[in-house]
């Protein structure tokens, strides 16, 4: 028995061993845990605006994705969920807590706006055309084909099945195009492209059950009911309005008297009720009698009026309207990109503009009126304007074809990206917008990269130059060109930023150039094939490039920019890069492998496999499988993580890969996008379409047309854009962790995908055991043991916890407490103030926690800056964001006290009792008090408001 004691411990031991090793599992699974956050570089694409029911956001579908901008709070947010096709309409609720958002291919999902997530799926086995709800948002319309069909709006409470069909309406001959509801749901009307307009009643209608109204020679884009009445708008592709008039207001509508079986049940309940008394007798059958009433005649319409828009003759087709019923005011864009302002019903022109020169594909009012958004399919813009003040309130556009290459600027701040339309753009990571773009390249942008100030963008072309751009002033202050001219295919910027290269694509050279001077330096030979990536060593002046000729070149930059090593490869080379401490390079070859190389001594560490984690899709005319169509991909961009233990890799597939370099596995993949409407995502042939004849999307597509299909000619990714039927092909062309590490973007056929570490749901202790609670917490804190405390409360880890925890310190004795912490969690205490600089008011607080923890720790932490780098630059971009809010709202209050000072002293010298002595004097102090106004930057006009 005395044996046993031991055993237990033994067992006790053994087990918190696997506890502790498993936790070391799920905590290094938990470190990627990273999910789709934000879309940006897209910001329209198909589909239907709309605003919210407050006005100060807008809902565009872009792609098969919805993206909510913001324009109060000057944000934009992508919504975490995707259809399986582009997006073809979305439906709001009048509350706009929920909508309906429908797919190209019939697919449905039903979404809530306020927790952003999925709430039922549904398919409409169609194409659907437009979904709209009812004013009393107990009903919404779908028109699919040439039918419209009424469905019960969901309800607030948990149903089985959200979709419930109410009644179907024929009428169109031909396909439905727009639908509008009465203020009050009792009819609607729907637009045909049979030159039609059918006006249905919701409900059995005594005297409307439908109405069917002509006078168009085109078909219809758009028809709206006035306020409050059954009157009727109508407008056509072909730029006609008609307005129609109708002879019984929205009251006069009568129930139809049931018949049948409903008839039957009525009059068992009335019966009923008769043996009951008298009055409940007299009750029912008034109400079920509607004979006993008096016979009025059928609804009738009469047009009073038609008008035209393009009233000079010219044939400009119009596509898109949207009316706003309490202010009457129309609006209308059309194929040239120009739209109208009216005021109807007198249709007075109130003013027209051009906004583009592509097709303005919807168009959206907000609930006051005021903002107007535009969505132009062509070139990809959502612009919103007022129209009242003719201002831009939002002007937004991604690039026109597909994204190359992008950069994260060192603080994490701003994210620039490059095109094959040739602009450089700059987004705001934080708002998700773009505040700058360059558009000084004429032809394909190839690279991009910030210099280490932060401050200056350089870019590659096709154009045969080497662009410096300035943050600063937004402006092109540097061209580098090559003495013969050449297509640069990527970039590089060393360390201190003075020296600047790019490799050709046509000549297999290098070539440096000063910052400074904009001089060319050197030329390096010494490649035999183009020149597929350059990368310098962040610790030291050597550069890397890679070539097709299957070598990566090691040039030193302090010796007379001489080769010191020359690595073999067994493929061509198509991306190198280093790890952040410079200690290790890793090339992406064509035969789908990841080397790993000391560039000390120029040996080989290891390699990784990666064609079975690529996993291309098979394309739409392709007569083989996924599996085989991988052979011929690989991997083109890679990119360390912040702390260099993992590399992430993606290239011609719609996968991302994130791999371990020492252990050289897997660690997670990432599927960028689920979207059929672009080519080479499916997997495996449908037989479906497979016929003796051979591939049904090579016969169908474009039959009727005299060439018959354009089958792709080899290697041709982008397509013919002259083709009417264009799929995009799937495609990675850049990825970059961010410095902080919280997230890595990639650009993609969809745009640039920003996925972020979501922490919110993660539990992830560190060191946890038995003893560690929230309840031991809290009694440390009664004990004023507040060291115990933050070490107890980071091993658990829970937010919250942190949060009472640091902030039960009292701020005098800040520096004592982090002078006890081990050095182990003064990491962790710098990455949670970081992200608590962005939610949290307590500013000052956390600054004087930033600065002891650095200036007691500061010595220590040098020892370990390659893993600290993360969590310092994490903290930087919080605190820089904040510097850059209050220093604005400083520099505002010292110009209003400096503007106050000076009107205060001007009164002070006019005093009324005190009269002037001369008329030279009175000139004097007229002359001051016009100069210092004008110093201030206010007026006469706004002497008096400050002091009001």
């Amino acid at each position: 028995m005395a044996a046993l004691p031991p055993r237990k411990c033994l067992l006790r031991a053994e087990g918190r061993g696997a506890e502790t090793a498993s936790n070391t599992r799920v905590a290094a699974g938990m470190k990627f845990a990273y999910r789709f956050s934000n879309l940006l570089g897209t910001v329209y694409r198909c589909g239907n605006l709309n605003f919210t029911c407050d006005g100060n956001s807008v809902i565009s579908p872009v792609g098969n994705r919805v993206t909510v901008f913001d324009l109060k709070n000057n944000k934009s947010n992508t919504l975490p969920l995707a259809t399986r096709y582009n997006i073809k309409c979305v439906g709001l609720s009048p509350d706009g807590r929920l909508a309906i958002i429908v797919d190209e291919g019939g697919d449905a999902l039903l979404v809530s706006l306020v927790c952003r997530s999925v709430l039922h799926h549904f398919h409409f086995k169609g194409a659907v055309h437009s979904v709209s709800f009812s004013p009393d948002g107990r009903k919404f319309v779908v028109t699919k084909g040439n039918i419209a069909q009424v469905y019960h709006a969901p309800g607030r409470k948990r149903e089985f099945n959200a979709f419930v069909l109410d009644k179907t309406y024929f009428g169109p001959y031909d396909e439905t195009t727009c639908i509008d509801w009465t203020d009050d749901s009792r009819c609607f009307a729907v637009g045909s492209r049979d030159m039609s307009t059918w006006v249905f009643g919701a409900e059995r209608w005594d005297n409307l059950i439908y109405y069917a109204l002509g006078g168009h020679k085109d078909a219809i884009v758009a028809c709206f009911f006035e306020a409050s009445s059954l009157d009727l708008y109508t407008l056509s592709q072909d730029g006609a309005l008609c307005v129609w008039q109708c002879d019984t207001l929205p009251e006069g509508l009568r129930l139809k008297a049931p018949t049948g079986w409903k008839a039957d049940l009525l009059q068992r309940e009335e019966e009923q009720e008769e043996e009951e008394g008298a009055e409940s007798e007299t009750t029912i059958r008034g109400k079920a009698t509607p004979a006993a009433e008096e016979q009025q005649g059928k609804v009738k319409y009469s047009r009073v009026a038609k008008y035209f828009f393009n009233k000079e003759g010219d044939f400009n087709n119009l596509t898109a309207a949207a009316y706003h019923k309490k202010v009457h005011l129309l609006v209308t864009g059309f194929a040239s990109g120009i739209f109208h302002l009216h005021e109807l019903p007198e249709f007075n022109l109130i003013h027209s503009l051009s906004i583009s020169d592509q097709r303005v594909a919807s168009v959206a009012i907000n609930s006051s009126g005021d903002w107007i958004a535009f969505g132009c399919s062509g070139l990809g813009q959502l612009l919103v304007w007022e129209w009242q003040s003719e201002s831009y309130v939002l002007k937004q556009q991604g690039h026109f074809n597909s994204m190359v290459s992008l950069a994260y600027s060192p603080d994490g701040q701003y994210i620039v990206t490059g095109g094959d339309d040739g602009k450089v753009k700059v987004w705001n990571s934080l708002s998700g917008f773009c505040f700058v773009t360059f558009t000084e390249h004429s032809s394909g942008v190839t690279g991009v990269t910030f210099t280490t100030t932060g401050y200056v963008i350089v870019t590659s072309s096709m154009d045969g130059t080497v662009r410096a751009f300035d943050l600063h002033r937004y402006r092109n202050f540097r061209t580098f060109t090559s003495p013969r001219p050449t297509q640069f295919s990527c970039v590089a910027v060393d360390s201190s930023g003075e020296i600047v290269s790019a490799g050709a694509q046509d000549s297999f050279e290098v070539f440096i150039w000063s910052m400074q001077t904009g001089r060319l330096l050197d030329v390096l030979s010494g490649h035999e094939g183009p020149i597929s990536g350059l990368c310098f060593n962040p610790m030291k002046s050597v550069l890397a490039s890679a070539s097709w000729d299957r070598t990566v070149h090691l040039w030193d930059m302090a010796d007379s920019w001489r080769t010191t090593e020359t690595l073999a490869l067994t493929s061509d080379a198509l991306a190198v890069t280093f790890r952040p401490d410079g200690a290790e390079l890793a090339v992406a070859t064509l035969n789908s492998q990841i080397t790993f190389w000391d560039p000390e001594n120029a040996v080989q560490t290891g390699s990784i496999e990666g064609r079975h984690d690529l996993k291309t899709g098979r394309k739409e005319l392709d007569k083989i499988t996924a599996k085989h169509s991988a052979k011929g991909k690989a991997f083109t961009t890679l990119c360390y993580s912040a702390d260099g233990q993992s590399i992430l890799a993606g290239g011609m597939s719609k996968f991302v890969c994130i791999y371990h370099v020492r252990e050289q596995i897997l660690r997670k993949k990432f599927e960028i996008s689920c979207n059929l409407s672009l080519d080479a995502m499916e997997e495996f042939l449908n037989r479906r379409k497979m016929t003796e004849f051979g591939n049904l999307a090579l016969i169908d597509q474009d039959a009727a047309e005299e060439g018959g299909v354009a089958i792709p000619l080899p290697s041709v990714k982008k397509g013919d854009m002259s083709s009417r039927h264009f799929k995009p092909e799937i495609r990675v062309t850049s990825l970059r962790f961010s410095p902080t590490g919280r997230c890595w973007a990639a650009t993609t056929t969809e745009g640039l995908l920003i996925y972020s570490l979501d922490a919110q749901m993660l539990f992830d202790p560190f060191e946890l055991d038995t003893s560690v609670t929230p309840v031991r917490i809290r009694a440390a804190l009664r004990q004023r043991d507040f060291t115990r405390a933050i070490l107890l409360a980071f091993r658990l880890n829970e937010r919250k916890l942190l949060q009472e925890t640091l902030e039960a310190v009292p701020w005098d004795e800040i520096e004592v407490i982090s002078s006890s912490l081990p050095d182990l969690y003064v990491e962790k205490v710098l990455e949670f103030l970081a992200s608590s600089f962005e939610v949290s008011h307590h500013l000052e607080f956390y600054l004087i926690w930033t600065q002891k923890l650095l200036m007691v720790h500061g010595q220590k932490l040098k020892s370990r800056v390659g893993t600290l780098l993360p969590a310092v630059q994490f903290l930087q971009k919080s605190i820089q964001r904040h510097l850059d809010d209050v220093s604005k709202l400083c520099d505002w209050n010292r110009y209003n006290l400096q503007y106050a000072l000076a009107v205060s002293k001007q009164r002070g010298l006019k005093r009324p009792s005190e009269p002037l002595g001369s008329e030279e004097e009175a000139g004097a102090s007229e002359d001051d008090d016009d100069d210092s106004l004008h110093l201030l930057g206010g007026g006469p006009g706004h002497a008096d408001a400050p002091l009001a």
